[in-house]
């Protein structure tokens, strides 16, 4: 089965979620990717990315991969966030990384972190 990624980037993380996405771009072709509004666009029209796009953050689309990730539709999730400036929907993304931890779902929040989850998933995805 194709890892099932969501892909999520605060408004000051964007570039850096692109750059990182851009970095295993091969192996992403290959997951069936969600993403938050905003960031679903910009990886789509710059890497060609086929992403299934919720709505934006703060119009609830982490509580939407949020209900994805419940439901055991999310394997692991990538969320660039930017902790220096304050989220009018802080409530929703926290209730998303609670999710994960509830459901012991892998969850980078950082760009090192991102890349320590998206190398093991690949390396488990050759094996099989």
């Amino acid at each position: 089965m194709k890892p099932r990624i969501a892909l999520i980037a605060h408004d000051k993380k964007k570039d850096d979620i692109i750059a990182l996405a851009a970095e295993y771009v091969d192996f992403l072709r290959g997951c069936r990717l969600s993403a938050t509004g905003t960031t679903g666009g910009r990886l789509a029209n710059e890497l060609g990315l086929t992403i299934e796009r919720m709505h934006s953050g703060p119009f609830g689309g982490d509580l939407q991969i949020g209900a994805k990730l419940v439901e055991g539709e999310i394997d692991a999730v990538v969320f660039l966030r930017d902790p220096m400036t304050p989220q009018p929907h802080e409530p929703d993304i926290n209730a998303l990384v609670r999710a994960c931890d509830v459901h012991n779902i892998p969850c980078a929040t950082n760009v090192s972190t991102g890349r320590l989850v998206l190398s093991q998933l690949m390396l488990l995805a050759r094996k099989k």
